[in-house]
């Protein structure tokens, strides 16, 4: 039963996907904010279909710490859930993704038009200067951006892996940084198709204020953020 529900809820999931994508595509001509908020209605809709198939439900802790304009979040990404789920959680979401992303057939023409960051992950340190100024721009636009520091997805149980990015963003954008935990890959582990019933969760954590050194934020960031997460993970289970 449970891979029947799996590969039934894959099937709409990807329906549903096909359908924003073409039906849809009048969005690229609109208002960006019409085509965010078109977003908003896709992701929702994915959540809903998640609850009823597969009993996976969404729960958020923590909503007073989002920043409600321009602002930083960095945090855990352990499945592609992630991608999807967090954005009608923010007002004007700028996501950092890779560049590879952008060059997929109309999915990636909406990201461009969605405004994301994407990056070159192979053009060194000219990949991060590019994205630091997209960021820039995102937040001086009162955007939300959101990053996930270890750049790929990563299972409950793996050891943390930061790279630079998110403590680039911090250093040069000079706001506040929310961090955040979730224990989605117990529900939708990376690389499989089967999607476990139970509750994601989703915790945004107190800012951490700006004005922090390059690896005083680097610690701390990575030391609540994994906290968290394990908190998260072993609730996860025992439920």
């Amino acid at each position: 039963m449970l891979a029947f529900r799996s590969l039934l809820f894959n099937l709409v999931f990807y329906i549903n996907l096909v359908l924003f994508l073409v039906l849809g595509f009048w969005f690229m001509f609109t208002p960006r904010s019409w085509s965010i908020a078109a977003l908003r209605v896709w992701a929702r809709t994915s959540l809903w279909w998640m609850k009823l198939i597969t009993g996976t439900r969404m729960e958020v802790r923590g909503r007073e710490h989002i920043p409600q304009t321009g602002g930083l979040l960095a945090g855990k990404h352990q499945s592609a859930w992630d991608i999807f789920a967090l954005l009608p959680l923010l007002a004007d979401p700028a996501l950092v993704l890779k560049r590879e992303l952008t060059f997929i057939p109309v999915f990636g023409w909406f990201c461009l038009k969605f405004k994301m960051i994407s990056v070159n992950r192979s053009a060194g340190p000219s990949a991060l200067k590019k994205m630091i100024a997209d960021a820039k721009q995102a937040i001086a636009a009162g955007r939300q951006v959101l990053i996930f520091p270890e750049g790929t997805r990563m299972g409950p149980d793996a050891e943390p892996d930061y790279k630079p990015g998110a403590t680039a963003l911090y250093m040069q954008l000079g706001v506040p940084c929310t961090p955040f935990a979730l224990n989605s890959g117990l529900y939708w582990p990376r690389r499989r198709f089967i999607r476990h019933p139970g509750t994601i969760i989703v915790e945004f954590l107190p800012p951490i204020e700006a004005g922090l050194t390059r690896k005083q934020f680097s610690a701390r960031l990575q030391d609540v953020v994994e906290e968290a997460t394990s908190r998260l993970v072993a609730e996860g289970r025992a439920g």
